[in-house]
């Protein structure tokens, strides 16, 4: 039961730690007249659907890496950390971006959400990859559940920040803040559970 409730609690925060910015882009969505809460629901589920994909062939090419090596993949979130820390303050506001440039015609509304959450899941597919590469291959699927469910809770947390658009602000400005060093945190929880971080240090010191 531990490690049911590990491998959950690490889903969570893998999911959550890159997709804090995609909740304020489902604002976005939702409250573009052109697009519809259930096309935004849709869309938003096909794109997580995509990177979920994506990132298990990618950690299951790497299954014949050991362990160890697969460990340093941890890196990866780290780097992304750091790189999100030094460049949030020089990022334009996504969501602003997604307004100007997601207007699209009815039949393409479904596809223009799927295909934005895609495009915003580089950080995504690297820190999942990384994950589920260290991870037997039978708790994959409930990965992937958990990630349906939490894909849930964010359309359903979009939603209340659009009835609550006086919130949005204060808490895009400090979620947005707290995203690197979780990710980063994510990274070193890695490096320790494949044992790479005992392995460099035993090397470095000795």
């Amino acid at each position: 039961m531990e490690s049911l409730v590990t491998l959950t609690g690490m889903a969570i925060v893998a999911f959550a730690s890159t997709n804090v910015d995609d909740a304020f882009v489902l604002v976005a969505f939702i409250t573009n007249r052109d697009f519809r809460v259930g096309d935004v629901v849709l869309g938003q589920y096909g794109g997580m659907a995509a990177l979920y994909s994506l990132s298990v062939v990618a950690a299951l090419i790497s299954v014949t890496i050991p362990p160890q090596s697969l460990g340093l993949l941890g890196f990866i979130p780290i780097a992304i950390g750091i790189k999100k820390a030094y460049r949030l303050w020089r990022s334009p506001s996504e969501t602003e971006v997604i307004r100007r440039t997601t207007s699209a015609g009815a039949h393409r509304r479904i596809l223009a959400v799927a295909a934005v959450t895609v495009a915003n899941g580089g950080d995504n597919i690297a820190t999942y990859t990384a994950l589920f590469a260290n991870l037997d291959r039978s708790a994959l699927p409930l990965v992937g559940l958990v990630f349906a469910g939490m894909t849930g809770i964010w359309c359903i947390a979009a939603l209340w920040l659009t009835n609550h658009r006086a919130l949005g602000v204060p808490i895009q400005h400090y979620a947005n803040r707290l995203v690197p060093f979780v990710l980063i945190g994510l990274g070193v929880l890695i490096l320790i559970k494949t044992g790479t971080a005992h392995l460099l240090k035993g090397s470095l010191f000795g």
